[in-house]
């Protein structure tokens, strides 16, 4: 697939611009614009230093609770390489690439706004990095979320230094080595280039467009995958109506009951007379639970592009008012709260998803005791239930709040954290939990639908079931069933979308 080409602006990037960078071969270049900002940036603190040997904090003092060191002219350098090198204290599982690849993109964009006082060669290694699927070894466990993603954002960057470790194309190997490799030359940092680099929300932000991104999917298919179990559940279409959510008018649940009303439409299921006058909660109100949903999803959209679009490292530089201020732009809190609302939404569809799937295995309106001929030798969809069950349970766990917790560091000086890079982490894992659970659902609810035969389910979804039957098949008598949960998983993370 060729790579699109994407330049480095200051406008604002849109979710589809981040979408596509996130998920598609890209090739990075500066605009003549950025250039110039980051250049006249850099000048203008080159000239500022010459002219004043007065304290300017991370510039020539020391960091956190040693501001009150000044460090001499000839020692900028250094200071600036000793920060990268000691905030390197990562532990815990590697980010995965995917995530690394983000977060370099999100670090050359924030720079790019000509406030950070770096070089122009440095944000152009970064891209360098990018373009070349040079993605350095960043762990999981290091970030308090304030003064931004120290640590991740140290091992981020070591290799612009000749230290540490990179992967390229899946391969290990010692950044040295990859620098040799393209013949770039290890950078020499100047002034308040290392604080640039490693104050910042770039780690956890990261996480947050990911898990923004496929939580949208993850919507969709939440919503595909639930009509589809209503319709085997021999559910009733009244609950979708219009009129009942025109007089609530939440906009998440008018539009989830209106996506049902359509993907339901012309199935022969739906439209056959009914001995239940209503159905459990778990399928009536899919609008009102799914599209509380969908609107926490868009209000965490909301605050991860405004931090796609930001400056958050300390202190800005602001040639124009010949400024260098202090303030607190690294501090996650705007991200650690979205990312534990965001966490509680996506995860309600999971617990909402494993209570149809209860439903349609537990022999109720004429569908077979866990959907399986011959109950007793055959065990059927009862185990695949359980296993939802425990992710279910999992994802409440890592619903508990990250934002909540704050702990004293640097000596006092940082005496408030957002804990937001623990809140993005979590957030990760809840959206991989989700499409096991949601793999769970379509194959308890692809089994059901072949019950009621000679009736069809509506055209999209039974396209939608056939597409997925070419990966897993009916269930005749038990089988491995993990190996079709891992299909089902794989099919929902590429499958295209009902529209």
């Amino acid at each position: 697939m060729p790579a699109n080409h994407h330049i480095i602006t200051t406008n604002t990037l849109s979710l589809e611009t981040l979408a596509s960078i996130a998920f598609h071969p890209t090739q990075l270049s500066l605009s003549s614009e950025v250039t110039t900002k980051i250049q006249t940036c850099r000048t203008y603190l080159d000239e500022k230093l010459k002219k004043s040997s007065a304290p300017i904090y991370g510039i020539n003092t020391g960091f956190g609770s040693l501001y009150n060191k000044n460090i001499s002219a000839d020692q900028l350098e250094k200071l600036q390489e000793n920060l990268v090198k000691s905030h390197a204290c990562g532990t815990g599982t590697e980010v995965p690439a995917e995530i690394v690849r983000l977060m370099l993109f999100l670090k050359v964009q924030s720079l790019s706004y000509g406030n950070s006082g770096v070089q122009v060669s440095t944000v152009q290694r970064l891209v360098d990095f990018f373009n070349n699927d040079v993605f350095p070894v960043v762990y999981e466990m290091g970030s308090l979320g304030a003064s931004g993603d120290l640590a991740p954002l140290a091992h981020l960057c070591l290799p612009l230094l000749n230290e540490g470790e990179v992967l390229v194309k899946g391969e290990r190997k010692s950044a040295a080595a990859v620098n040799n490799q393209f013949n770039w030359q290890p950078l020499h940092l100047q002034s308040k280039e290392g604080l640039g680099l490693l104050n910042g929300t770039q780690f956890m932000l990261a996480y947050g467009l990911w898990s923004v991104l496929h939580a949208k999917r993850i919507l969709t298919l939440a919503n595909t995958i639930g009509a589809l179990s209503l319709d085997a559940f021999d559910g009733r279409i009244e609950a979708f109506d219009s009129k009942i959510h025109a007089v609530r008018s939440h906009p998440g649940q008018v539009s989830v009951a209106a996506a049902i009303h359509e993907l339901l439409k012309d199935s022969e299921i739906i439209r056959q007379p009914k001995k239940h006058v209503q159905d459990p909660y778990s399928f009536r109100c899919i609008p009102q639970v799914h599209g509380a949903s969908a609107d926490a999803i868009e209000y965490v959209t909301k605050v991860m592009l405004k931090e796609a679009n930001s400056v958050t490292d300390n202190p800005n530089v602001f040639p124009e008012a010949d400024e260098v201020l202090s303030g607190g732009n690294f501090h996650g809190q705007p991200l650690a709260l979205a990312l534990d609302f965001l966490a509680i939404a996506t995860a309600e569809l999971g617990n909402i998803s494993e209570r149809r799937t209860y439903q349609l295995i537990s022999g109720s309106r004429e569908l077979p005791n866990y959907l399986v001929a011959n109950p007793g030798i055959n065990s059927g969809m009862m185990i695949p239930q359980y296993t939802a069950a425990s992710i279910v349970s999992q994802n409440k766990q890592l619903c508990s709040p990250a934002s909540v917790d704050s702990i004293v560091s640097s000596n006092g000086q940082e005496d408030h954290v957002s804990m937001g890079a623990n809140a993005a982490t979590k957030m990760h894992r809840i959206v991989n939990n989700l499409y096991s659970i949601l793999a769970i659902e379509l194959l308890t609810a692809a089994q059901a639908i072949e019950f009621r035969r000679p009736l069809h389910t509506s055209k999209v979804l039974q396209e939608f079931t056939n597409t997925f039957r070419k990966q897993v098949s009916f269930m005749e008598e038990d089988r491995l069933l993990h190996t079709d949960i891992a299909k089902a998983e794989q099919f929902l993370k590429t499958v295209n979308l009902p529209s």
